[in-house]
């Protein structure tokens, strides 16, 4: 007997009083958006939220039931440890006394550089970050990068305009409160002087734009000449008390420049009593979370429901989970992919896989605008492409981690120190290619540039997005266009910089370049131009978010020509009224779901590279030709755009 197929599409949300020709968005969602709540403890809510919802919940029994040593145990008794709010409230502020003390006893800048290096060394704060891993012109093997650092507020933009003044005030008064639990006195002078030290820092950071530029963020160095752009930092001094060895940088990375300079500069002239207070606040700030419950409190007041309008602080529970999750993320996805994740799931996904490449292939060959000496440079790219479906192959051994039931900050140093360890042993060695940067149970997708991967977490791979018993049309325009999403960041604006190696070396004739950047910049125009329900008077930064959109766009786009192929030939049968075509596109509305709060929404156009929910959709399928012909989208229409006007790149 043959299985009958299901739809894969949930038409319950639909709202009737949207036509797909004019808003697919809320013509399939609308009902949904009119009466949905976010709830309480969130920013926003949607289809992803809902798959980690589920994922939550299979991991809290994944941890409430760990029995046994070895991991287990570790599991267990970090959770129980996170959840002992008596211990924590008893130990109050205690666990920082030591540190605090020592921040006191700065009196120069040689002594600021080594307090804050071992600080930077534990987990508890610092102005920069440090990341090993491949390097961009060497992807073979690992080095080290140094990143801007040293802001409380969630950008540098939030330090410069008037729309974010009601934010820096209420920041400020945060802080004297947070000084004021940790019984500091004059809170709120420590404060302004917290504030004034990070605006000039700020000043030296990059906007979000040039932040995400490959080229840009890639500065080679030796330490001489890190010295010499940094030369009033010590930087010898640092690598000792982080207990970096000196021959790490020997040659590195700066990713940005004029911010190290910068911060050189702001120490040359040495005054104790600002970076004394900033550090502090780095300390306590960084630390809130694991003190008792009125830190806790306070820091959600400002860094939750201030900046993304959240009412309600999660319970503890559910913190507890994200906790064990960071420090033990692949013990436990082990369990859950054993207990969750069908082979057969990872067989299908192989072959969608399969067929995606396939259809990138056959667009890149019948490209009109490309020459046929980039085109076989973007081919072998593609043919490069590694996929990793659900989980690793190989396992992290959490075997050298010591965790007690009874000491939450303890734990914190030696889970500080064993991802350290694990991080400073790749200095100087090749890139461990099985590596994975999520972990099964997260509900998410990435890829990869220095390694050319396309990365799915076996927790994406659920209904909307896959469903094995579903028509294939809802699963390519779900993790198909997904899957299409991540190869396309191999070519968007900046993977494109990368070859079929990982390394970043130019492989485009100067005239393909230039007629990509113009392809691309008429999807920025576009995206300048959207202003969201929720926040009208502010608009998508089509510079900040043109990498996702062009993932977003070959994505959808590959996954219908995937879709075809797959179809082999063979009619797409009509499903509920609809047909493959139809249900296609609407896979996609589904997959896009979402509420965001005002406040959270402002937050992600300031800083997230991705678009709203609405134009992922809407902003996509009004430049794809496939998706006018499914709904006979004529002139006239809301999504109709010119021909001239619609922008294809793959």
């Amino acid at each position: 007997m043959t299985k009958q197929l299901i739809s894969g599409i949930d038409p319950s949300h639909i709202d009737p009083s949207h036509r797909p020709q004019d808003d697919l968005y809320r013509y399939f969602n609308g009902s949904w958006l009119k009466n949905h709540e976010i709830p309480q403890d969130r920013s926003s809510d949607g289809v992803t939220y809902q798959l980690f919802l589920e994922a939550e919940a299979q991991v809290r029994e994944i941890i409430e039931t760990a029995k046994g040593e070895g991991d287990a145990q570790k599991i267990r008794d970090l959770y129980d440890c996170f959840l002992d709010t008596d211990a924590i409230a008893k130990a109050g502020i205690n666990p920082l006394l030591d540190d605090l003390a020592a921040i006191d006893r700065i009196e120069t800048r040689d002594q600021f550089i080594k307090t804050m290096a071992d600080l930077e060394m534990r987990g508890l704060g610092g102005a920069f970050g440090v990341g090993i891993y491949g390097d961009a012109m060497n992807s073979e093997m690992n080095i080290i990068y140094l990143g801007q650092g040293g802001l409380s507020l969630p950008d540098e933009a939030y330090y410069r305009e008037e729309q974010y003044e009601e934010i820096r005030k209420a920041f400020k008064v945060h802080v004297a409160k947070m000084f004021a639990l940790a019984k500091i006195d004059n809170g709120a002078d420590l404060a302004e002087k917290i504030y004034s030290l990070e605006a000039q820092i700020a000043a030296h950071h990059f906007d979000q734009v040039k932040d995400r530029d490959v080229e840009l963020t890639y500065n080679k160095m030796t330490f001489k000449e890190l010295c010499a752009l940094a030369p009033h930092f010590d930087w010898a001094t640092w690598l000792e008390y982080s207990q970096i060895p000196k021959s790490a940088f020997d040659e590195l990375v700066v990713q940005q420049p004029p911010f190290f300079a910068g911060l050189s500069a702001l120490l040359e002239n040495f005054d104790p009593a600002p970076w004394k207070a900033w550090m502090k606040w780095q300390l306590i700030s960084g630390a809130a979370a694991y003190l008792p419950d009125e830190f806790v409190n306070q820091n959600f007041d400002f860094y939750a429901k201030t900046l993304s309008g959240t009412p309600e602080l999660r319970v503890r529970w559910k913190r507890a989970i994200s906790f064990v999750e960071g420090a033990l993320g692949e013990a436990i996805g082990r369990i859950y992919v054993q207990r969750h994740f069908p082979e057969a799931a990872k067989t299908a996904m192989l072959e969608l896989v399969d067929n995606l490449i396939e259809a990138y292939r056959i667009s890149i060959t019948e490209l009109s605008w490309m020459s046929p000496e980039t085109k076989a440079k973007a081919l072998d790219k593609l043919g490069k492409f590694t996929p990793k479906i659900g989980y690793p192959d190989k396992w992290r051994d959490y075997s050298a981690l010591t965790i007690t039931r009874d000491d939450l900050f303890g734990n914190i140093g030696r889970i500080t120190k064993f991802a350290r360890d694990i991080e400073l042993a790749k200095i100087g060695k090749p890139v461990d290619k099985t590596e994975w940067l999520m972990t099964p149970q997260t509900v998410n997708a990435y890829y990869h540039p220095i390694q050319n991967e396309i990365v799915f977490p076996a927790a994406i791979l659920q209904p909307p997005f896959f469903d094995l018993d579903a028509d294939i049309a809802a699963n390519y325009g779900g993790i198909g266009a997904v899957i299409g999403h991540e190869i396309g960041h191999g070519f968007d604006d900046q993977g494109s910089k990368f070859d079929g190696d990982g390394n970043m070396i130019d492989w485009w004739t100067q005239s393909d370049r230039t007629e990509f950047e113009k392809r691309a910049n008429m999807l920025i125009k576009q995206f300048d131009a959207l202003f969201p329900e929720e926040t009208p008077d502010i608009h998508v930064n089509g510079a900040l978010t043109v990498g996702e959109n062009i993932g977003d766009l070959g994505g959808l786009a590959i996954g219908f020509k995937a879709y075809k192929l797959a179809l082999k030939g063979a009619p797409a049968p009509v499903i509920d009224g609809l047909t493959g075509e139809q249900r296609f596109f609407l896979s996609w509305a589904q997959a896009w779901r979402g509420k965001v709060r005002a406040e959270e929404l402002r937050r992600r156009i300031a800083t997230d590279p991705h678009s709203p929910y609405e134009f992922r959709c809407n902003a996509i399928v009004a430049n794809l030709s496939d998706f006018y012909e499914a709904f006979e989208v004529t002139e006239g229409d809301k999504l109709w755009l010119a021909e001239k006007d619609r922008v294809e790149i793959w």
